[in-house]
């Protein structure tokens, strides 16, 4: 029984799994506020739209 616990406490085939996740959540938070809202003129993507308006006006 003692080997067991040993051998659960030492296993770390699930860590990679759960470090990727972190990163992908970290990642998704962090394109989520460089783009903002799509509304909102001082996003990123609001102020890509106005600079295509003025070339295509």
């Amino acid at each position: 029984m003692t080997s067991m616990i040993k051998s659960f406490i030492n296993d770390e085939s699930g860590v990679t799994a759960i470090e990727y996740g972190l990163l992908a959540a970290a990642m998704a938070v962090g394109v989520a506020a460089l783009v903002g809202t799509t509304g909102d003129a001082n996003s990123m993507l609001g102020r890509l739209k106005a600079k295509f308006d003025a070339v295509l006006a």
